[in-house]
């Protein structure tokens, strides 16, 4: 994944097909390893793709899967004579503010 984000990172700052050096530099500049086998398979994955159109496609795939769920659905209707629960409203409690003192701690209103 890390070798991923480099890839992407050096394709925005204008390297329009990074090799698999270009993203071992730009990763060990921030003290991170790459993964050599990851990042041959990435750059093998990607040779000669314009990275537009692999992300749309990867898009389009990602589609298929639908949305992120809404949960459950409601219970079915329970029995016809069963009396309704009633709601209880919470009143809400009001804190007051504490009196307002003036910068230094003193209480002798001043301008603010």
């Amino acid at each position: 994944m890390k070798e991923m984000a480099a890839y992407l990172m050096l394709v925005l700052g204008g390297n329009e097909a990074p090799t698999a050096d270009d993203v071992t530099k730009a990763l060990s500049s921030v003290g991170v390893e790459a993964d050599s086998d990851n990042l041959g398979k990435l750059i093998s994955e990607l040779e000669g793709k314009d990275l537009g159109e692999v992300l749309t496609s990867g898009t389009e795939l990602l589609a298929k899967f639908g949305g992120g769920g809404g949960g459950g659905g409601g219970g079915g209707g329970g029995g016809g004579d069963a009396a309704e629960e009633e709601v209880e409203e919470k009143e809400e409690e009001v804190e007051e503010a504490p009196p307002a003192v003036d910068m230094f701690g003193g209480d002798e209103g001043g301008d603010y």
